[in-house]
């Protein structure tokens, strides 16, 4: 029976059944039972379910998506079970993209439908339908527009705010000879959730932004527009809709500068209603390989990689108050790799940093410099390691039982070695799952290692029972109880495998 502080599951249990502990204290109560259960050495990951597909599978919170999210299935059972399938579309309506929104539990909505999850969908014609994420029932659909071809769906803020982006357009070799300059790249329509509602719909000009612009995504309230010169400038969204909106359009309601036109309507769909005629003011602005650069940490700092390529695999911690390079802020792993290492801000919401390399992974925190509030300090909190025997590795054995020493060194993400592939958080089990791969009888063979997410402690290691090809696409999700991989095959095809807790020896 696993322990918690000091009392077994047991006597927890009782204390809940006669309502002890409030709602909050009561849920926090319930994890720490599910951690404890899942880490007990008497608990195993066995695989209940596989399916494959012909098209990519997706899978969010509980919910496993086939055939371009029309096939859906809930993977919270023992084995996983059809949730609902929409009707069959045409290819002019064909789903593009979705998001999964998980209803506000702090608040009243308008509808009983707003209470309960839905998916929202892109299709190809331009429509953007909202389904229940329980039964697949049509709940809301908007028409775009007519003449732009929105493709893409986006969280600003993530179950508040998402955007459609549209593809940009492309000027024909013709166009170009004859003269012809397309200023316009691309449009953003912008959107609340829960209940569904318009914020507005703006065009992104070269003309106003640079005619170096390539790319534009919105996140958590900021304009991020990267730019072909290596160079990303972030505004801020908020003031641009103060300044630059010229007319409220609410969605279902006549547009009267349009004619009475109704907005979200086919064929009217939605105008752009965010004119901005001028570069609004410049928030931040950075040089960077790639166009990549995060921001995160406390305090706020960011991450990027100086334009050149040979900083690849150098990335450089600055305060975001004065761009001041932190001390020990330069990062990089002394490793020899065909794949290259990635950092990225923790998403615990610790404000510590997650770097990952084949053979170790580092977490780092922020820490101010005692004699300056204004100077901080990139520190290693923890590592954890792969377990690798480097003289070993170097020896090698023929067919007839000689031994041959290796005249090369591998590289540090060779196949036949172990090698972190990925990482990802569970954040109600508070747990780091590492995905270990290495090369035995000529197929790869993975782990997944379970550690305690504030010292690095491994607790547990989970066998994957279907070979791990690293030639190949992989996708691995830790959620509660349940293990799901998803793994690109030979001729294009998916396929999708589940695990699931299941009754030790010790429990028969």
């Amino acid at each position: 029976m696993p322990q918690l502080r000091g009392k077994n599951v047991a006597a927890y249990l009782d204390l809940r059944s006669r309502g002890i502990f409030d709602a909050g204290t009561l849920s926090k109560l319930n994890l720490k039972i599910l951690r404890g259960i899942v880490l007990q050495d008497s608990k195993d990951f066995t695989k209940v379910w596989t399916k494959s597909s012909k098209s990519t599978i997706f899978y969010e919170s509980g919910r496993i998506y086939f055939e371009n999210y029309q096939c859906c299935f809930s993977s919270l059972p023992s084995e996983p079970q059809l949730l609902y399938e929409l009707p069959k579309r045409s290819k002019a309506e064909k789903i593009e993209d979705a998001l999964l929104c998980q209803c506000p539990l702090d608040k009243g909505l308008p509808t009983p439908s707003d209470q309960k999850p839905s998916l929202l969908a892109l299709t190809s014609n331009n429509w953007l339908y909202r389904f229940s994420a329980v039964t697949g029932q049509q709940l809301e659909k908007v028409y775009l527009s007519p003449h732009h071809k929105f493709r893409y769906l986006g969280w600003d803020v993530s179950q508040e705010t998402f955007y459609v982006k549209s593809i940009q357009n492309k000027v024909t070799s013709s166009a170009r000879q004859a003269g012809f300059n397309q200023n316009t790249l691309l449009y953003l329509a912008v959107f609340r959730i829960f209940p569904l509602q318009l914020v507005g719909v703006l065009e992104i000009n070269k003309s106003i932004f640079g005619s170096t612009v390539i790319d534009v995504v919105l996140s958590q309230g900021v304009l991020a527009v990267s730019h072909s010169t290596k160079t990303v400038k972030l505004y801020s969204f908020e003031d641009i809709l103060n300044k630059y909106i010229t007319t409220e359009l609410v969605l279902g309601e006549q547009c009267h500068s349009e004619g009475g036109k109704t907005v979200g309507e086919s064929p009217f769909g939605i105008p752009v209603n965010i004119h901005i005629n001028e570069c609004p003011p410049v928030l931040f602005e950075v040089s960077c390989f790639d166009n990549g650069v995060q921001i995160g940490g406390h305090p706020w700092h960011y991450i990027f990689t100086l334009p050149h390529k040979k900083h690849q695999g150098s990335y450089r911690i600055c305060s975001l108050k004065d761009n001041t390079l932190a001390k020990h802020g330069i990062q990089e792993m002394k490793c020899c790799s065909l794949e290259s290492d990635w950092i990225y801000f923790h998403p615990d919401d610790s404000g510590r940093i997650i770097h990952v390399g084949p053979s170790i992974i580092n977490v780092l925190k922020i820490l101010s410099e005692l004699e300056s509030d204004s100077q901080f300090d990139i520190v290693k909190e923890f590592s954890i390691t792969a377990h690798r025997d480097d003289a070993a590795s170097q020896i090698s054995v023929t067919s007839s039982g000689r031994t041959v020493k290796r005249r090369f060194h591998q590289l540090d993400d060779d196949p036949d070695r172990e090698t972190f592939r990925m990482v990802e958080y569970e954040d109600e089990l508070d747990l780091l799952a590492v995905v270990e791969v290495t090369h035995k009888e000529d197929e790869g063979k993975a782990h997944v290692r379970l550690h305690d997410n504030n010292t690095g402690a491994l607790l547990k290691r989970v066998p994957l029972v279907e070979s791990w090809d690293v030639t190949y696409s992989h996708e691995l999700f830790f959620d509660r109880d349940t293990i799901v991989h998803i793994e690109q095959t030979k001729n294009n095809n998916f396929s999708c495998h589940v695990y699931k807790i299941s009754r030790g020896q010790a429990d028969e």
